[in-house]
């Protein structure tokens, strides 16, 4: 019972970016994110995902999954609709 709930919280918690993804697109700037975050964010989830592959617990092997790949978008669309002077 608990590894389902972990299971489902692996999967909706990425989601959460979604939102960040649609207001940077509505706006039409990211000005108010920083870079350094988002590819620090990035790089961290990047580095992780090896480990998760490897890992038997498919818990994390599908939130790592899920958090590069809407985490992947939200850094696209960052650095895409990026207003810098």
């Amino acid at each position: 019972m608990m590894k389902t709930i972990a299971l489902i919280a692996a999967i909706a918690l990425p989601l959460f970016n979604i939102p960040l993804i649609v207001r940077v697109i509505k706006r039409r700037s990211s000005r108010d994110l920083s870079i350094y975050w988002a590819v620090g964010v990035w790089a961290c989830f990047l580095l992780m995902l090896p480990e998760a592959f490897r890992s038997p617990d498919i818990v994390w092997r599908v939130f790592s999954i899920m958090n590069i790949a809407l985490f992947t978008c939200v850094l696209i669309v960052v650095l895409i609709y990026r207003k810098g002077k």
